[in-house]
């Protein structure tokens, strides 16, 4: 009876932990790689709102340590918050909004999570106070916004190139790999 309370609990615990990245569309979610600073980035949505405003969120893997420090100092010195609490750092989400064009854009969100997704900190940047109005910048070239913003506005075009370079290469290979041991067979002969 023991074993089996154990596993039930094990089995919670993974699914509570799985339950953050659940939340999004699967088909949106894209990895964007490392950023200079060796940050690892996805995309978990994009598209346009009921306002018909484009937006895009990101998340950040805090795979630098010395980054993940800084920002938990932050945490504690800025926001007050627990060492405990700001240590169980994992992961920050952002949410950015864009101009229709798709060359500003301004943060709508930042927040940041555990390891388990709950939430350590956040700011809404929704203008009820000076410190979080909506401050538009253009977007600079080949960052988390940039790439977020071609998803968003639908200008990217890696999401579907990879699925259709597969297939031809898969049928590429299938297709030179008999020709190839016909061609050795006749030589053989």
């Amino acid at each position: 009876m023991k074993k089996f309370a154990v596993l039930a609990l094990i089995l919670g615990l993974v699914a509570l932990m799985a339950a953050p990245s659940l939340a999004w569309d699967a088909s949106k979610q894209k990895t964007l790689g490392q950023d200079k600073n060796k940050m690892t980035w996805y995309l978990l949505d994009y598209g346009k709102d009921s306002n018909g405003v484009p937006f895009a969120i990101s998340r950040k893997y805090y795979t630098n340590t010395t980054i993940k420090n800084e920002t938990i100092e932050l945490l504690m010195s800025k926001f007050g918050i627990s060492p405990e609490v700001a240590g169980s750092l994992y992961f920050t989400e952002y949410g950015y909004e864009y101009t229709p064009d798709g060359k500003q854009f301004a943060l709508t969100y930042l927040r940041h999570y555990d390891m388990l997704g709950n939430l350590i900190h956040g700011t809404e940047y929704d203008g009820s106070t000076e410190a979080t109005q909506k401050t538009f910048a253009a977007i600079p070239a080949g960052s988390t916004p940039a790439k977020g913003a071609a998803y968003a506005l639908g200008r990217s075009t890696t999401s579907s190139a990879p699925a259709a370079a597969k297939p031809a290469a898969q049928k590429k290979a299938s297709s030179t790999v008999p020709a190839k041991r016909v061609v050795r067979a006749k030589k053989a002969n």
